[in-house]
């Protein structure tokens, strides 16, 4: 994403309002954004706000005399590295799917030869109609991508598909389309079958607390409810990758389109692990216990009035560092981990990366006051060799899909290489 160019054309409707956030976090991403404006959007975003966000010009009219002179609609429409509309209307992509050229956005869009990725956002009804769909299937049959719509309430009062993708999700689909701009990212219809960036990767992913039995009715486990690692297989299932899905007895059923291999203990967890490989990449979310009662009862422990029993604890394998460390071809090409810290996360988290010998870990604060663990949104640090790169506390699907774009845009080049 560093210096990466992106015309983003903002079309009319109420969910402009998230292209304003869209345009920071393509900036703090290290991307610039020159907007577009059609004229609807100005009934719900202002150019003014538009142009202090992104640092450049926001353009809107077709004839304007001093582009022009230069055919600035040509210029615009080429010198970006993706050309990302969001919203895009119901109305936008009719014009767009018929080849329309009578404004400054339909007119760039026609003009360019750079990979285009839209968001749509509409009413339900008009997402579902037959016209809309069938002007949907005329964009992806022109190479166009598509994140989104997302389902949820409406402006209108109804609920259902249409509401545009979060500009977090649309973050990650850019980060997919130029890490691999021939194949638009696996965010499609139901039933639909597209080729996403990771088609014919093996990905492992751990996932879920484990539970260390004490006892036939008792056990040592944490807090973590699965929800994290779910949404992580779910994406990069939804780039095109072959998933292998090791979870212990989490709270989150596991998604469809993976090979689930259920387990309990890290002991379990750990032969799972062994032999799902080899994988391209794993990443291992799983919150595993880091240890077990030494020799577990094999009959409940009763109260005696003795006071409670003395339990020797042993330390759990190390999962995250037995997969850094394999030899022989058998590590995967990258390994990512998760470190959940309550204190100074960035720098035991960096610590960890080091110890284990993982290539990324993803750091996030598990305090109780965060809400995260367990909870429904995330807020975590991608730590790599290259430093660490905070991201916006965002649902964890959310966070999911921008990791896997990271682990899509980490394998492009030698997927390139290999075609």
């Amino acid at each position: 994403m560093q210096a990466k160019r992106i015309l983003l054309i903002i079309g009319g409707g109420i969910a402009a309002y998230k292209s304003l956030e869209l345009i920071r976090l393509i900036a703090k991403a290290g991307g610039s954004t020159t907007p577009v404006l059609t004229g609807a959007a100005r009934e719900f975003v202002t150019p003014l706000s538009a142009a202090a966000l992104s640092g450049n010009r926001v353009h809107e009219a077709l004839f304007d005399l001093t582009d022009e002179a230069e055919m600035g609609h040509i210029e615009l429409s080429r010198a970006a590295d993706l050309v990302v509309v969001a919203p895009a209307t119901a109305d936008l992509m009719a014009r767009m799917a018929q080849g329309r050229a009578d404004d400054l956005a339909s007119t760039l869009l026609l003009a360019t030869d750079t990979p285009i990725l839209i968001a749509p956002a509409m009413n339900l009804r008009m997402w579902l109609h037959p016209a809309t769909q069938r002007n949907l299937a005329v964009l992806r049959g022109d190479g166009v991508a598509v994140v989104g719509p997302n389902e949820g309430d409406m402006a209108c009062g109804e609920h259902g598909p249409g509401r545009m993708a979060e500009p977090a999700e649309i973050l990650a689909a850019i980060e997919a389309r130029l890490a691999d701009p021939a194949r638009p990212p696996h965010l499609v219809l139901p039933g639909e079958a597209v080729p996403g960036p990771l088609a014919g990767k093996r990905v492992l992913v751990t996932s879920g607390p484990t539970h260390e039995p004490i006892d036939p009715v008792r056990y040592i486990a944490n807090r973590s409810s699965g929800a994290q690692g779910t949404a992580v297989a779910a994406a990069l299932r939804d780039l095109g990758a072959e998933v292998r899905f090791v979870t212990g007895p989490a709270d989150t059923p596991p998604p469809e389109g993976v090979t689930v291999i259920p387990v309990e203990s890290a002991a379990e967890m750990l032969a799972a692990v062994e032999k799902a490989l080899p994988v391209d990449a794993a990443v291992f979310a799983a919150a595993v216990a880091d240890w077990r009662v030494a020799s577990a009862s094999s009959s409940k422990i009763k109260k005696d009035g003795g006071g409670p029993p003395a339990l020797a604890l042993a330390e759990n394998p190390d999962i995250l560092k037995t997969v850094s460390h394999l030899a022989d071809g058998r590590r995967p090409s990258l390994v990512v981990g998760f470190a959940a810290e309550t204190d100074d996360v960035v720098t035991l988290a960096t610590a960890k990366r080091l110890r284990k010998g993982c290539d990324w870990i993803v750091a996030n604060d598990v305090r109780p006051e965060t809400g995260i663990m367990g909870g429904a949104e995330n807020a975590v640090t991608l730590i790599t060799a290259d430093g660490a790169e905070t991201w916006p506390r965002a649902p964890k699907a959310e966070v999911a899909r921008r990791l896997a774009a990271r682990i899509a845009a980490a394998f492009a080049p030698a997927m390139e290489a290999d075609r």
